[in-house]
């Protein structure tokens, strides 16, 4: 499994035939380098965890684009459907979904889930994190939080599906800041690799780097793996 970052939680996540892109938010993203088009080049699937602008980005062109298959709740799905995306598998909390190379199952996240069209909020449903269940040789699980408060959900995620890789929102004011997120890597996982997310974006309402979630993991630290924008990674 290959993992790439191209800054706040936007991933490509490489699994046997499939490619995933994961909340795609590149045009306009701050620390997003280089062409949208490239980095989503071969994209299979499209992951978006719930409906705010910083996560839908650029979904819809590499949808239209690539005829990648968009994966969200019915609400986000349905909306982006109206915009041209031809191709969508919607789901919902508790819900998986079985692809070839893969599953996804929709988690539980505390969050909201909006945009705004002619300055009056459209709710876009509950938002969620993922759990992806790599089917291929040297299969991974990876869990994904999505922008999420810390929850007693976490442990019971854990305890079904024992991922080894966890993607975290570390960000703190909208989601969980670097000692919820340490805290739940320390008491409701067991992962291997730990990738935070959701920092540096955005000056002044999230945290500017990763040091702080490091430092509160203590000995579990040497875990974490804090990627640059373009960075990529096997696991």
């Amino acid at each position: 499994m290959k993992i790439g970052y191209f800054g706040h939680s936007a991933f490509r996540i490489e699994t046997g035939k499939s490619v995933l892109m994961i909340d795609p938010f590149l045009s306009g993203n701050p620390l997003f380098k280089g062409n949208s088009a490239d980095k989503a080049e071969g994209t299979t699937h499209v992951l978006l965890t719930h409906g705010h602008d910083d996560h839908l980005g650029d979904t819809v062109q590499i949808c239209k684009d690539t005829g990648a298959t968009l994966i969200a709740n019915f609400e986000v799905a349905t909306y982006l459907a109206g915009k041209g995306v031809a191709n969508y598998s919607p789901g919902n909390h508790g819900g998986r979904i079985s692809f070839d190379d893969f599953d996804c199952i929709f988690t539980n996240a505390w969050h909201s889930s909006s945009t705004s069209i002619e300055g009056t909020p459209v709710y876009f449903g509950n938002p969620a994190g993922f759990v992806i269940i790599a089917k291929t040789e040297n299969a991974k699980t990876l869990y994904i939080s999505g922008d999420t408060g810390i929850t007693m959900d976490m442990k019971l995620v854990h305890e079904l599906y024992k991922p080894t890789i966890g993607i975290l929102a570390i960000g703190d004011r909208f989601t969980m800041g670097p000692d919820q997120a340490a805290y739940a890597c320390r008491q409701f996982f067991r992962f291997d690799v730990i990738i935070p997310c959701i920092f540096a974006t955005f000056p002044g309402f999230l945290i500017p780097d990763a040091r702080p979630f490091v430092n509160a993991l203590g000995p579990d630290g040497n875990k974490v793996r804090v990627m640059a924008s373009g960075d990529q990674i096997d696991v």
